[in-house]
């Protein structure tokens, strides 16, 4: 019996650590939350997610929507993965600030879980501060990421509505690509590795030979960029352009003409670590715009200044040179730059 009870205490003494319960981390700043996020994919510690949103709520990381949409995209690809924790979860990050909770609201309802409105109508009272705004994603007034519309340019009549500025009244509310809506992609990765926010990046690409819009001539150029830079450092994200790539040319795709070229170009040079093509191209477009207008002015003389963007050059010069660094605004056709050009240029 004595040597039973010698071998248990020393089971007991060496049993593994996964044994004990997961220890929560403290955070004293919103950077190295940012650090931890970086690390988050190699090392997922779903335990400390509720002190992190807590630790950037007091810090002020989420008073500005426009450099917050890494962290909303990092939380809801959190909620969205893991899917039977997901409401306790949620109940362990609040109470927050009735300023702050927002995020909490848009984290779910860009979770991409199947019944993310049962998990929203659970937290109604726990955020009355944003009653105005859950009762919206509940009807179906504001858009989630799943209605990301990535369109094409719009041609000569759509041009002509949105000069008039007619709305369609039965028009489902879409989520517009932006700075904002980047970051919030690149988050959701950084949750979860999926698949989902890399291809909708990957559609944005053709955008950097855009013609028309500034606006898509700039997310399309931060999204090859930040495709090229972060795959040269993350061998999963070049992994999925590979494939994204080996699949479009095998099937031939038609309907997404002009993709295929820039991709292959943006995994060339995630695969040299030669990136500053990519930046000189995306600057030469900018500058070609602001010298000659949009391509449709340039074809057609009659449309004036009929939906011409307006862009801060240098602003977005910095973004897409990843000079910006992450929480500093820079205002950008009414947006902020992408906090994602740059948030992941840490090591891997």
């Amino acid at each position: 019996m004595r040597c039973v009870s010698v071998i248990l205490v020393i089971a007991a003494l060496v049993a593994p650590a996964s044994a004990a319960p997961a220890r929560m981390k403290e955070f004293f700043s919103a950077p190295e939350v940012s650090l931890w996020i970086h690390s988050y994919r190699a090392l997922p510690d779903l335990a400390s997610v509720p002190a992190a949103a807590r630790a950037l709520s007091q810090h002020g990381a989420f008073r500005d929507p426009e450099q917050a949409g890494v962290y909303v995209g990092f939380l809801a690809g959190v909620i969205g993965s893991n899917p039977a924790k997901a409401e306790a979860l949620i109940r362990k990050i609040l109470p927050l600030p009735p300023e702050d909770q927002w995020v909490v609201v848009r984290a779910i309802a860009y979770s991409g879980l199947q019944d993310w409105q049962t998990l929203m109508k659970k937290f109604t009272l726990r955020m009355p501060g944003r009653k105005v705004m859950i009762d919206m994603y509940l009807a179906g007034k504001l858009p989630t990421l799943n209605d990301l519309v990535l369109d094409k340019s719009p041609g000569l009549m759509e041009r002509m509505r949105i000069a008039l500025n007619k709305k369609d009244e039965n028009e489902k509310p879409a989520l517009k690509a932006s700075p904002e809506v980047l970051d919030t992609l690149w988050g959701y990765y950084l949750a979860s590795s999926a698949y989902g926010p890399i291809s909708r990046m990957i559609a944005m690409l053709p955008w950097s030979n855009d013609r028309d819009d500034i606006e898509k001539i700039t997310i399309g150029n931060m999204a090859k960029y930040t495709l090229a830079s972060n795959g040269s450092r993350d061998h999963h994200l070049l992994s999925m352009m590979k494939w994204v790539a080996k699949h479009h040319e095998a099937s031939n795709h038609q309907g997404e003409k002009g993709l295929l070229p820039v991709l292959n170009e943006v995994i060339v040079a995630a695969e040299t670590v030669e990136y500053s093509k990519i930046r000189k191209q995306a600057l030469a477009s900018i500058e070609e715009f602001r010298r000659k207008g949009p391509g449709y002015k340039r074809d057609v003389s009659m449309w004036g200044q009929v939906g011409q963007g307006a862009i801060a050059l240098g602003c977005i010069a910095a973004a897409v040179a990843g000079q910006v660094a992450l929480g500093i605004p820079c205002v950008v056709g009414g947006a902020v730059s992408s906090a994602a050009v740059n948030y992941m240029s840490g090591p891997q």
